[in-house]
């Protein structure tokens, strides 16, 4: 009676002690001794049973067939939506077939992606969460061809959404109601709920009138009594006991489908047994926000396996027959069995780093009984008339699957079945190392020194030997440098290294180029991008109005920065160069000084930028105006790792976004800090923060 009083006094009694919302149960452990199991079995089904009705819980959401997805939606990939593996830096295209194909070679089929787009942009300016859906590629019907071709592909959608954006522009109604406005245009099939353990009743109110089936999949772990209208929530960073314990929510609701996740980690065995345990899912995180963490070829060889059984026999996985440990007779080893009446399936995994071959049970045996091993596609055959022996091979910390049935398997085309996991287990790879590319800083070409200079640029000629740098450690990363410790170490915490440098004498603007400079750009050299989605967005009528003639020019992408130097015969300055003419060789923290000085940059006093000579006193050493504040400005510095093309940014901007330290860190910045500024395309690059200048080599 043991386990049964403790499961009944944490599952049902501890509710009485606080509100419905504690009732958070992420994994019940097991007991250690096999002995002990049936009864702790036993206790769970009466908890179980006992919250059902404490809670009067009703399970029509689940019932209802516009819903009936969800619970066969296993495995998910988070898909960054600038990420290049999804959309093609060159021609600004989404190739989703490529990235359909790329996937399945790597993990099996796929059941649903995550299109994430803001974060960790968001707040480098104004736009909100739902602007960067906006300014997606042909806006939102662009969005709504997207989805549509991953549902011609039979792969669900799911949009994401960040209640931590309150500091960017507020459009006057509720995140609620724009929220369901991006769901009824783009047919999108769920939100995840970034950051929340569960969504608001009004959200699944309004989702139901406005497009029926869509789900709600929270992040952190969801209280039990919301499982009634969430179908899908995160096991995120769900630590197990080593004998396997069971995910509670997947216990209280056999429908409900959870998503094991530890983003940070190169090896997923611990996810991959807890979901194999528990007849739930993965979700697929590579890139993440920018840092690319691949899988290992062992984690994606086991994923393949798991996903065809998983669907196959998704009625016993989502059904009532759930033995959650099965006695076997091997040590460390340890199965799930799912049942109906003609099917029994044993869900096995290792928790040894030894293989483990031998024999894991014995169970009655008849005369119609068949035995199949699952993930090599092979059937095994009973021994003799009365006991059916079970061997197995697992390997290190390996999983497996055993189906024992009397029925031919003919509905569930289990003879297919069986020869594409047999071809698929003779692909296995053992390999568990993982290789992270290094970032490739990508040279925009040569230009040719210049002899003479206008009087708006000055030279800078002395150099210390290294520069300090800064940059907020983010989830994004930063480029390798010495030191450097990749996230999620020291998130949120100002990082400093030094950088040993050889520049080249060269000259600079004195001041950013304005709106007048960039107009003449455009008459004298007919200069317009291919893609101009926001391109110089606050000009009117193809100018800029009188008042804006003198402040910076922005709405430029890096491309459209690149092409103006190029017409000037100059080029953008290296993040290395742009520090140099910002700080002097004193190196002083700001371009006036070591302390900061509201009175002398745009810290957003004015709402937007100002002129760009309007802070005399501002200036740097050599001279140059606006180096701190107004406007961030684009360098030289593009890196791309294959997957995450970024610049860096330097000076800081007028605007700064408050109430979250998810935002991109905003306001005037000090001469030596750097900002990683993912390029997804020009229409969301183009900022109303983001301007430049440019320089030109010297030639003594």
């Amino acid at each position: 009676m043991r386990y049964l009083n403790i499961l009944f006094l944490f599952l049902v009694c501890a509710p009485a002690f606080g509100q419905p919302d504690h009732l958070v149960y992420k994994i019940i452990p097991a007991p250690d001794h096999q002995d002990q199991w049936k009864e702790w079995s036993d206790s769970l089904v009466m908890a179980r049973d006992q919250l059902k009705k404490q809670l009067d819980y009703q399970d029509s959401l689940y019932r209802d067939p516009v819903f009936r997805w969800a619970a066969d939606c296993y495995h998910i990939y988070f898909l960054m939506l600038f990420d290049n593996a999804m959309i093609n830096p060159e021609s600004g295209r989404f190739e989703v077939e490529k990235f359909i194909a790329n996937t399945e070679k790597d993990f099996g089929r796929i059941d649903g992606v995550v299109l994430w787009h803001a974060y960790p942009r968001i707040g480098v300016d104004p736009r909100n969460q739902f602007d960067h859906y906006r300014d997606f590629p042909g806006g939102l019907e662009g969005l709504r061809r997207l989805v549509d071709k991953f549902h011609e592909h039979g792969i669900r959608v799911f949009i994401d959404y960040n209640p931590w954006d309150r500091g960017t522009r507020r459009e006057g109604r509720e995140d609620v109601d724009l929220l369901v406005d991006i769901i009824r245009i783009t047919g999108a099939d769920g939100i995840f709920l970034d950051t929340l353990t569960k969504g608001s009743l009004d959200l699944r109110g309004k989702l139901d009138s406005a497009r029926p089936g869509v789900v709600l999949e929270s992040e952190l772990a969801l209280p039990a009594n919301r499982i009634f209208d969430h179908h899908m929530s995160w096991a995120q960073w769900f630590d197990d006991s080593h004998v396997p314990g069971i995910l509670w929510n997947k216990w209280f609701e056999r429908r409900h489908m959870m998503h094991q996740i530890k983003r940070w980690d190169h090896d997923h065995t611990a996810e991959l047994q807890m979901a194999w345990m528990n007849g739930s899912g993965m979700l697929i995180w590579e890139n993440v926000f920018g840092t690319w963490m691949p899988w290992n070829e062992r984690d994606k060889s086991y994923l393949r396996l798991m996903g065809p059984v998983q669907r196959t026999f998704s009625f016993l996985f989502r059904g009532e027959g759930w033995s959650p440990r099965y006695p076997v007779m091997m040590e460390d080893v340890f199965s799930s069995l799912w049942y109906d009446d003609q099917y029994k399936l044993w869900t096995v995994i290792n928790r040894s780093d030894e293989r483990k071959k031998g024999m894991l049970m014995k169970i009655p045996c008849t005369e119609n009984m068949r035995l199949y091993d699952l993930f090599r596609g092979t059937e095994i055959g009973c021994q003799d008339m009365d006991s059916a022996a079970i061997s197995i091979d697992l390997g290190p910390r390996g999983l497996g699957a055993i189906l024992v049935t009397e029925n031919t398997g003919t509905a569930i085309g289990l003879e297919q079945f069986l020869k594409s996991q047999k071809k698929s287990y003779a692909a296995m790879d053992d390999r568990v190392e993982t290789i992270i590319p290094s970032d490739t800083l990508i040279n925009q070409g040569n230009w040719k020194p210049c002899n003479k200079f206008p009087g708006n640029m000055v030279r800078i000629e002395e150099f210390p030997e290294e520069i300090e740098v800064s940059y907020m450690q983010r989830e994004c990363g930063f480029y390798r440098h010495d030191g450097y410790i990749p996230p999620p170490d020291r998130i949120h915490q100002l990082v400093k290294f030094t950088k040993k440098i050889n520049p080249v004498k060269f000259a600079i603007d004195i001041a950013p180029v304005t709106n007048a400079e960039y107009y003449d750009f455009m008459v004298n050299s007919g200069y317009y991008p291919v893609d101009s989605s926001n391109y110089l967005r606050h000009w009117t009528s193809g100018k800029p109005s009188p008042e804006l003639l003198d402040h910076p020019v922005v709405y430029v992408s890096l491309e459209d920065a690149r092409a103006y130097a190029e017409w000037a015969g100059k080029r953008l300055p290296s993040e290395e160069e742009w520090q140099l003419a910002a700080q002097g060789k004193e190196g002083l923290v700001y371009p006036w000084g070591n302390a900061f000085d509201p009175a002398k940059c745009n810290s957003g006093q004015s709402g937007g930028t100002i002129p760009v000579m309007h802070f005399p006193e501002g200036r740097s050493p050599a001279g140059c105006y606006d180096m701190c504040g107004n406007t961030w400005e684009w360098t030289e510095s593009e890196r791309s790792d294959g997957h995450t093309r970024y610049v860096i940014i330097k000076g800081g901007s007028w605007f700064k976004a408050e109430g979250s330290d998810w935002y991109f860190q905003g306001g005037p910045q000090p001469s030596g800090y750097s900002a990683k500024y993912i390029l997804f395309w020009p229409g969301l690059d183009r900022s109303s923060t983001i301007g430049f200048r440019c320089v030109a080599d010297v030639n003594d």
